[in-house]
């Protein structure tokens, strides 16, 4: 998925903004925002970062400053890894042109060392939006992980699997009512890119807009069963 072929099939798709939210990296964020710079498509800066407790957490950030901020801190959380052992060769940074511009050298699978709520308290210290992932997967969701979805991680969202949307995560965990909740394609290949998305009202395509639809404020909201 280099960076134009993401945004061309995003924009055959239909889908006004995506977040680029690669496992514990964001090198590529600013490669898949110049292949956009002609589109109408906004992209939001993000990371899928693994906790302690191998839980998987969505942050996304306003612009490329804070998740960088956020990148040298996950970075130090990592574990050290010998160079034979790192699988760089699937870890690429591609321009916009589908240059190789090189390779992460981190082991970007691995779970950092920091847990839960340190994650969460990173994001919203960099100004962040914090959300769940996939919390109905028996694997790398905080439920799966934790048993339940912790307070004191104050998630600003929870996000379910394509597979079950929005309305089905409304009907399994009627005890997080409290809770905004979306969907995503979580795609890790063009083909998944648009399977499920999430409908917001908004004025306009941008990060703090998605944020006041998480809040519920000033008439902007998630449409939960229009997907």
């Amino acid at each position: 998925m280099h960076p134009r072929a993401l945004v061309q099939e995003l924009v055959a798709k239909g889908i006004d903004i995506a977040a680029i939210t690669d496992h514990n990296a964001s090198e590529n964020i600013i490669h898949v925002m110049h292949a956009a710079r002609d589109t109408a498509l906004t992209v939001i800066a993000g990371m899928e970062v693994t906790t302690r407790e191998e839980a998987h957490v969505l942050a996304l950030f306003e612009n490329l400053k804070n998740v960088e901020r956020f990148q040298q801190i996950v970075y130090k959380r990592l574990p050290d890894a010998p160079d034979e052992a790192r699988n760089c060769e699937n870890q690429p940074i591609v321009n916009e042109r589908g240059e190789v511009e090189g390779f992460n050298m981190h082991p970007l699978f691995s779970a950092t060392y920091m847990p839960l709520n340190e994650v969460t308290d990173y994001i919203h210290h960099f100004g962040g939006i914090a959300v769940a992932s996939h919390i109905d997967r028996s694997f790398f969701s905080v439920i799966s992980q934790m048993g339940a979805v912790p307070a004191e991680a104050r998630f600003d969202g929870l996000e379910l699997s394509s597979s079950l949307g929005i309305a089905g995560g409304r009907r399994w965990f009627p005890e997080l009512a409290d809770y905004p909740f979306i969907t995503s394609s979580d795609a890790h290949c063009l083909a998944d890119v648009g399977r499920s998305c999430t409908r917001m009202h908004l004025e306009s395509p941008c990060f703090e807009e998605i944020r006041l639809a998480l809040l519920r404020r000033d008439g902007r909201s998630v449409l939960e069963y229009t997907q």
